[in-house]
């Protein structure tokens, strides 16, 4: 892995962060946004793309920051268990741990009164979801040993980075910034291997 392709993995990320925060938050907020498209507002609508593409940099290295600290964490991890097996049974207890506390803490937390728990299940439902068949990608395309890992990094360490948005709870933020996120988070997963030449094993 050399410095160009380090520059490369940067940049594409960046980009699809930009264009990614672009695309959600124009759907997100499309009844504000309409009148500038009927209107054919050029000047306001590059104006709240390049807003929000700025917003998806910063999203994009947020996510880049999570990445590199996995991959220094998950060496660690080998390092201390000195066993994949045991290694991924704790990452497997940390996945489950952090999904009941996105369940369980954020519906203590900002519930109201009479509301109904299934949204709050629903959201970390949909990033599980989005982190097997991520996962079961990355170990189609390099080993089996690669799936609990890719699982861990796109749940626990997408909730991580998720925190932000998490404890402001706008309902516009927190999409806005989670796809971003889980995009980011899972092309450079999906590409390490290709930057890095990794055989498939």
């Amino acid at each position: 892995m050399n410095s160009r392709k380090w520059v490369r993995l940067f940049l594409t990320t960046l980009a699809i962060g930009g264009i990614t925060t672009a695309i959600i938050g124009i759907i997100l907020n499309w009844n504000e946004y309409e009148k500038l498209f009927l209107r054919s507002d050029v000047l306001e609508i590059i104006a709240v793309l390049v807003w929000h593409i700025g917003v998806g940099f910063i999203f994009s290295v947020i996510s880049q920051m999570g990445f590199f600290a996995y991959l220094t964490i998950h060496r660690f991890g080998l390092g201390i268990f000195r066993s994949d097996s045991l290694w991924n049974s704790v990452q497997v207890v940390l996945i489950l741990f952090v999904l009941f506390d996105l369940v369980y803490f954020r519906y203590q937390v900002f519930a109201v009164e009479g509301e109904s728990i299934v949204s709050y299940i629903l959201v970390a439902l949909f990033i599980l979801i989005v982190g097997l068949i991520v996962a079961y990608i990355k170990s189609a395309q390099t080993n089996k040993g690669a799936f609990v890992p890719a699982l861990f990094f796109m749940v626990v360490v997408t909730v991580i980075e998720w925190f932000p948005a998490l404890r402001i709870n706008n309902e516009d933020w927190l999409y806005l910034m989670l796809f971003p996120l889980l995009v980011c988070n899972a092309y450079q997963l999906l590409i390490l291997h290709k930057l890095t030449g990794v055989p498939k094993s």
